[in-house]
């Protein structure tokens, strides 16, 4: 879940500013400086598309029962490492560090359900489901028992994976989840929440416009803040022309920094009937967030990053330092890392979250793999 939704993160460089710069350079060089901004704009592409292929990543599919997973897999260099995005995300938020990481791992980072290119009926979007898909997943396409870590959504996936499909997982690092917060009641005090709503209001309003332009126009404050206090106008009328000339390709403003661009690729292709499950609490159905806790018995770490309890009392952030406290007293084999960082740390601090990937599976969690056979 992307509980970090109003990002203490402050983006660098206004758009607004940056854009209006732009246009008052197209008006005084006229036909020329049209066609050089098209391609400053619009022809962009993240340079670490290229350093990921470099790397020998590749995308894939994989049937699981009435669901195409899609999935980046590296070169077999090592034990098994799957990653699962935040929610609002996709694969691609890990490109930063597959890299390094795929140098010492066998990576598989997966679209999971209602996200990037992944496809899959609505009804499977819950824990259990999905869990049991990303199991089976593990089983067929990994086919060894894999270490896993999981970013806010990604994260309780990888909890409930640790904790119901024991003999998959050789350990796991829970990456700021938003263990309890994502739980009714509680839910209604966090910021996610807000993006919640908005799902749902979408989808009770039978919107079929474009999602992220409803979302941006949604949360106005979001945009005011992290990207300039002029800036939505200018950020809708840069989407819309980017989608008509890239169909079909991923949304990739340059202006933007690269945790907010790679955010913005997210949603771009993410399922508002997916935050609706969390609106209306059917993704945990069946998945007590305490209970799973109290029987995981793999080798665990829990990154914790920044949040704040804003003065009307809602949470901005996925845990509080008592829920994080929490988590750790109730998984027997746990460890507690704080990160000065966003709530998507292999973005925000990649360095740090490659170092403390290493060294806790490569490390202390290393313990020899069983076959699956």
């Amino acid at each position: 879940m992307e509980s970090n939704n109003e990002p203490n993160k402050k983006f660098p460089g206004p758009l607004a500013h940056k854009l209006l710069v732009a246009a008052g350079i197209i008006s005084a060089i006229g036909v020329v400086g049209l066609v050089l901004v098209n391609q400053f704009l619009y022809a962009y592409r993240d340079p670490w598309n290229k350093k990921v292929a470099d790397a020998g990543f590749t995308e894939k599919k994989a049937q699981i029962g009435d669901v195409t997973l899609n999935y980046a897999e590296g070169p077999n260099n090592g034990p098994a490492l799957l990653l699962l995005h935040a929610q609002h995300m996709e694969w691609f938020s890990y490109s930063r560090v597959l890299p390094e990481l795929s140098k010492s791992f066998h990576i598989f980072a997966v679209d999971y359900h209602g996200h990037g290119k992944t496809v899959s009926p609505v009804e499977r979007y819950n824990a259990s489901d999905m869990g049991n898909d990303l199991a089976t997943f593990i089983e067929t396409v990994i086919g060894e028992p894999a270490f896993v870590t999981g970013n806010s959504s990604g994260g309780l996936l990888t909890a409930w994976l640790a904790a119901n499909k024991p003999d998959l997982v050789r350990a796991i690092v829970l990456e700021d989840p938003p263990l309890f917060t994502a739980e009714y009641p509680r839910i209604k005090d966090t910021i996610s929440y807000v993006s919640f709503t908005s799902c749902h209001e979408y989808i009770e309003a039978g919107e079929d416009s474009d999602f992220l332009i409803y979302w941006l126009n949604s949360h106005a404050a979001f945009v005011a803040k992290n990207v300039g206090d002029y800036a939505l106008p200018i950020l809708l009328s840069v989407i819309q022309t980017y989608h008509e000339k890239n169909p079909g390709e991923p949304l990739e403003i340059r202006f933007l920094s690269d945790y907010l661009r790679t955010f913005m690729r997210g949603i771009d292709r993410y399922d508002p009937y997916f935050g609706n499950a969390f609106y209306d609490g059917s993704w945990n159905e069946g998945f007590d967030h305490a209970e799973t806790l109290q029987r995981i018995t793999q080798p665990t770490l829990l990154l914790h990053a920044n949040y704040e309890i804003r003065e009307d009392g809602v949470l901005n952030g996925a845990l509080s330092q008592e829920d994080a406290d929490l988590v750790v007293s109730l998984i027997p084999n746990a460890q507690y890392l704080r990160v000065d960082s966003a709530h998507a740390i292999h973005l925000d601090k990649p360095d740090q979250f490659i170092q403390a990937i290493e060294a806790f599976f490569l490390g202390e969690a290393n313990v020899p793999s069983t076959s699956l056979e």
